[in-house]
């Protein structure tokens, strides 16, 4: 039987509770992937399914599902991810082919892909994802160009693209993602600019940009409000590293993982539900760089 909810009553945020790595290079591309319990414990490799690739992107649909989509070689086929952790088969791509790409859900049970590069050229264009994880056509770019950048939820039921490489520099701006999956046009940038980093949701309702390369391998963070305002540098805590994939676990926690600090790496740092991020945890599973990573459950 159902909970009954009382008009007007309020409820905690609540997120999904446990989170996948997947995909990457470790020299080579690969397929593998590793879960990550709802206390933030990652397992041992998970042999892959689907094609090998890197610099791909992944977020939630479907209130407790994954997606794994696009990647290099400018590829545009997903994998859906089950609420039990399970990757599927490849499905034929939708949309231009891309990487180095971001994605984060909106809408509370959809998710948009965003940006990227196309063989040389830098794009702004979005795919919409279902509740069901169908990805959408094209929808033609709205802001700055760019790629290697990354995007995560916040305030519910929206979300934000931030930072990344234009092909000239590399920029810190955003781009927030209304609860119906519309991209705003830039917001100025806070923060040291940079890009290849990652971003996740934390205490239910805000975010966090983290690592990357801003001048040199970064761990700075920038936290995100549940109203979309990215905070000034916050002082890195562990390695600084590039190349680095981060999601959501517990429900109201986050987790980066893996990434190049001058040679791949499978070490992960936590998030507190208050946006703290821990120093580093030893790796589990093989080390590698550049691989996507969603929540679900």
């Amino acid at each position: 039987m159902f909970p009954i909810i009382p008009a007007n009553s309020v409820t905690a945020a609540s997120g999904n509770t446990e989170g996948i790595f997947g995909y990457g290079s470790t020299g080579s591309v690969t397929a593998i992937t590793n879960l990550v319990s709802n206390a933030g414990v990652v397992a041992s490799d998970t042999v892959g399914v689907g094609t090998a690739r890197e610099a791909l992107a992944a977020c939630e649909y479907g209130e407790d599902k994954g997606i794994f989509g696009y990647g290099y070689n400018t590829l545009s086929m997903t994998n859906l991810v089950s609420n039990a952790g399970v990757v599927a088969s490849d499905t034929a791509g939708v949309g231009t082919g891309r990487n180095g790409l971001a994605a984060c859900s909106y809408g509370g049970d959809k998710g948009i892909f965003g940006f990227g590069i196309i063989t040389a050229t830098v794009s702004a264009v979005t795919n919409l994802v279902s509740n069901a994880g169908v990805v959408a056509l094209d929808t033609a770019g709205v802001g700055t160009t760019r790629y290697n950048l990354t995007a995560c939820e916040y305030g519910e039921d929206k979300g934000i693209f931030g930072f990344g490489h234009d092909g000239s520099n590399y920029v810190s701006m955003t781009n927030l993602v209304s609860n119906a999956g519309v991209v705003a046009s830039d917001t100025a940038g806070v923060g040291t600019a940079g890009g290849d980093l990652a971003a996740c949701g934390y205490g239910g309702d805000k975010g966090i940009f983290g690592f990357g390369y801003r001048n040199a391998f970064s761990a700075i963070t920038n936290l995100i409000s549940n109203a979309g305002v990215v905070a000034s540098d916050t002082v890195g805590v562990g390695t600084g590293r590039r190349y680095i994939a981060a999601c959501e676990y517990g429900g109201d926690k986050g987790i980066f993982g893996f990434g190049n600090s001058g040679s791949r790496v499978s070490m992960t740092n936590l998030v507190s539900n208050a946006g703290v991020v821990a120093s580093d945890t030893a790796g589990i599973g093989i080390a590698r760089s550049t691989p996507g990573a969603c929540s679900f459950n």
